[in-house]
């Protein structure tokens, strides 16, 4: 894997610029949203090295209360081990109320998430968010920016973006009731993180290894997710499998089944 070193020593200090210039833009109005994903992760440990250990802004959880029992107990544990700042945040009327898909997928993932989002960023004032999305997720996420606006109400302009030119500059503008979207793995792969992960030693869900022949690619609510046929059972493994599949990441992702314009939607509206 030392062939790979340069290229993700690359990746590395272009993310730690982006969260380092945020926090200098934003400060005490920052916060970075952790899924506990493989993706959250690998951004919650670029923060951990842009900050020298120590992370100095809000980890913020959106929790819609149907996550794999593995995602709780590895929250739990990387937060007291890494002392997280964490700010556990739920939809409660949402919850009681027993928002499920079966009320739909876009009125369930609205309701527990971007609702839920939007109650933490009145009730803390954040200006602005740091997200672990990339570019070859999904198709709506290839539209994103390093620095993306929101307006007032959550939206988000996706036809009317300001252009990012070149690695250096980022657009940074909030302007008042705006919050920013700022994206400090939009330029990596899926199989660039693994790498990563494999490098640095990061623990992630052991959701992500393979057991009687299937594991999950990518993991949320256990209500949405489904595995993918795979015998990875090790870093190592699932580097070599992503070097070689035609099978989409998000396959397992009930969001990403449905018609194209609903993730288009759903992100419109200020889904992560």
């Amino acid at each position: 894997m030392l062939m790979h070193d340069a290229y993700l020593d690359e990746l590395e200090g272009k993310s730690i610029a982006i969260i380092r210039e945020a926090f200098w833009e934003y400060k005490d109005t920052l916060a970075l949203l952790w899924s506990m994903g493989k993706d959250s992760t690998t951004l919650i440990h670029l923060a951990r090295k842009a900050f020298l250990d120590r992370i100095p802004i809000k980890i913020v959880h959106i929790d819609t209360g149907r996550k794999f029992r593995e995602i709780y107990r590895f929250r739990d544990d990387c937060a007291r081990q890494w002392k997280l700042d964490l700010l556990i945040v739920k939809n409660e009327q949402a919850l009681q109320e027993k928002m499920s898909p079966s009320k739909g997928r876009f009125e369930c993932c609205n309701a527990l998430k971007t609702e839920a989002l939007k109650q933490a960023i009145d009730r803390c004032k954040f200006k602005a968010l740091l997200l672990a999305i990339r570019r070859d997720e999904h198709s709506i996420r290839a539209k994103e920016r390093y620095f993306s606006l929101r307006d007032g109400s959550f939206r988000w302009d996706y036809q009317h973006q300001p252009l990012e030119l070149w690695a250096e500059h980022f657009t940074t503008c909030a302007q008042k009731n705006e919050h920013v979207r700022i994206h400090p793995l939009l330029h990596w792969r899926e199989i660039d993180i693994w790498r990563y992960i494999l490098r640095e030693k990061l623990p992630v869900v052991p959701l992500y290894f393979a057991r009687d022949q299937r594991r999950y690619r990518s993991i949320g609510c256990e209500c949405c997710c489904q595995p993918v046929d795979s015998s990875a059972r090790s870093v190592r493994q699932i580097i070599k499998e992503l070097e070689h599949t035609r099978v989409a990441e998000r396959s397992g992702r009930a969001q990403d089944k449905e018609k194209e314009y609903m993730m288009q939607k759903l992100r419109s509206l200020g889904y992560m």
